[in-house]
């Protein structure tokens, strides 16, 4: 770098001024952070505050559904009475 690019950069800071930027810059930061985690912090008291609702367990997926999984659902009376006597 020649005097003339110098000249054009600007002043040269001293070193006590750029570690006061750099603490500004990080105080920023942190504060970005803490802002973030408050908004997490809300998300997870409203997820937090809804009930847990049960997942259907699946029995794989079916041609006759174009391939979405079908929920299983247990027997009815009727099934497991007809069950029961097919294999007596």
């Amino acid at each position: 770098m020649d005097d003339s690019e110098a000249k054009s950069a600007g002043p040269i800071e001293p070193a006590s001024d750029l570690s006061e930027i750099a603490a500004q810059c990080a105080a920023s930061n942190l504060l970005d952070v803490a802002a973030q985690l408050a908004g997490l912090a809300e998300d997870l008291k409203a997820l937090a505050a809804r009930p847990i609702e049960p997942i259907p367990i699946w029995a794989g997926c079916s041609q006759a559904s174009g391939g979405v999984p079908l929920a299983v659902q247990p027997p009815g009376e009727q099934e497991l009475h007809d069950r029961v006597s097919q294999h007596s």
